[in-house]
């Protein structure tokens, strides 16, 4: 029997899903239940009801879980960024660990034991780039914010948790200078209006600071007064960039790039290297992790003088230039020309010659590395996007047969997926998970797997 839509039932919490959610029986019908622990019994409210499952409602919490905790922030339920942060952090390092592994378990024919989430020491204001949208409120008024879940109203900030402390003085200082400057808002609804998103990158190690405007224009009012104003305000910020974004996209960031002030990028360092980071270009959003991330994928590889390693969706080449000490050649390669020009760059200026990089399509570079050029790789690195790997790539991987693969993914469910199609040939020896987003449902993984 289906439970019925707003319908009220007890139920107890028997597990926690891929988003955090809770998962409960009636009848043997899955009930997802936003909010709720593993452990808890809850009295719900049924609000959708589908062909095999349905979505429920807390209204009570009649036994409370002992890793329920006490929420710090006031838009976290709202803006749905923090989903887990109702829960206790060591347990939300557990949950993630279980979903990595209840995919294996579904997928895999070597069922693999998934080790232990890696967390940070201090999981609060990690993130090293803030992207707010700029809008109007119910009143006409300028807001600036996070989108409220699944909405496009978007909710003000006042403090998060998770953005680093400077970017977001860095956000608000500018939005008040738009507002008192009578700057126009841009109005999607409308497509009419100038200022549309406000982005700050931030050197974690460095401190130094870019301020991207994002306009539905070409000129901005009072350029030069907010340039100087910033500058008067925050000496660490080096670059200041107006983007021009004149469609009707979700897509945040347009095409052109005007500068403003400084030269278009900031510097961090990851490691012992030097990166410049651009306005277009990727860089991981928790470095410190990043590191951890890294290294343990250098370290499984067994990485030697005489390895020839391909780094497919290498951004901007970070993990290139930390596997170059270690081996013979690293091939880079990244679809984003821009990243593949700062990857060039990167290694410049931290005096690596034995990396290469390469813009374009991965499955079509991939392709002409080992047909046209000839060149084998002993090792293969990949860090695709949540997709996944193409079946091309794959396929052109098992004819290579590197002896060893890293795989880095920010998705579970296609990590597992395409790990399933290297099973014949290969051994998966390692799944970590890595907790580069805390208080999140993400989790990012590096899969260790080498030739049978």
């Amino acid at each position: 029997m289906k439970p019925e839509k707003n319908k009220e039932y007890i139920v107890d919490i028997i597990d926690n899903g891929f988003e955090g959610e809770g998962i409960a029986k009636i009848d043997d019908f899955t009930i997802f239940i936003k909010g709720a622990i593993k452990g808890e019994k809850v009295k719900i409210l049924i609000v959708k009801v589908l062909s095999s499952y349905a979505y429920g409602k807390i209204i009570e919490i009649i036994e409370k879980s002992e890793h329920r905790t006490v929420e710090e922030c006031l838009t976290y339920k709202r803006c749905g960024g923090c989903n887990l942060r109702h829960i206790d952090y060591k347990e939300t390092l557990k949950i993630k660990q279980n979903a990595v592994q209840s995919l294996v378990n579904k997928t895999l024919k070597n069922k693999v034991t998934v080790e232990e989430t890696l967390g940070m020491e201090k999981p609060y204001y990690y993130r090293n780039k803030l992207q707010y949208p700029v809008g109007l409120n119910s009143n006409g008024e300028p807001v600036m914010g996070a989108f409220a879940n699944r909405t496009h109203e978007i909710i003000p900030v006042e403090k998060c948790l998770i953005q680093n402390e400077t970017a977001q003085e860095v956000a608000k200082e500018v939005f008040e200078f738009i507002k008192e400057n009578h700057i126009s808002i841009y109005n999607e609804k409308t497509g009419k209006g100038l200022i549309r998103h406000i982005i700050i990158k931030i050197g974690i190690k460095t401190n130094e600071v870019m301020c991207i405007i994002v306009i539905n224009g070409s000129r901005m009012p009072k350029e030069n007064e907010l340039v100087k104003h910033i500058l008067s305000k925050f000496e660490n910020v080096k670059s200041i960039i107006k983007n021009i974004n004149t469609k009707n996209t979700n897509v945040i960031l347009g095409n052109e790039n005007i500068n403003l002030h400084g030269n278009g990028y900031i510097q961090d360092v990851l490691g012992k290297y030097k990166f410049n980071i651009s306005p277009m270009s990727f860089y991981q959003v928790n470095p410190l992790q990043a590191e951890k991330l890294y290294k343990i994928g250098i370290e499984g590889a067994n990485l030697n003088k005489t390895d020839v390693v391909f780094d497919l969706y290498c951004g901007i080449g970070t993990i290139s230039l930390f596997m170059a000490e270690y081996v013979k050649k690293v091939y880079g390669v990244e679809i984003v020309k821009e990243a593949i020009d700062m990857a060039k760059e990167n290694a410049k200026i931290n005096s690596i010659n034995n990396a290469e990089f390469i813009d374009g399509d991965v499955e079509k570079v991939l392709d002409d590395l080992i047909k046209k050029q000839k060149i084998t790789p002993d090792v293969v690195m990949v860090d695709p996007p949540r997709k996944g790997l193409d079946n091309t790539s794959i396929n052109n991987i098992l004819k290579i047969k590197p002896e060893r693969i890293i795989y880095i993914s920010c998705n579970p469910a296609t990590l597992v997926r395409d790990l399933s199609k290297f099973e014949e040939a290969y051994e998966i020896q390692r799944i970590k998970p890595v907790d580069m987003f805390p208080y999140t449902s993400h989790v990012e993984c590096v899969a260790l797997i080498s030739l049978k």
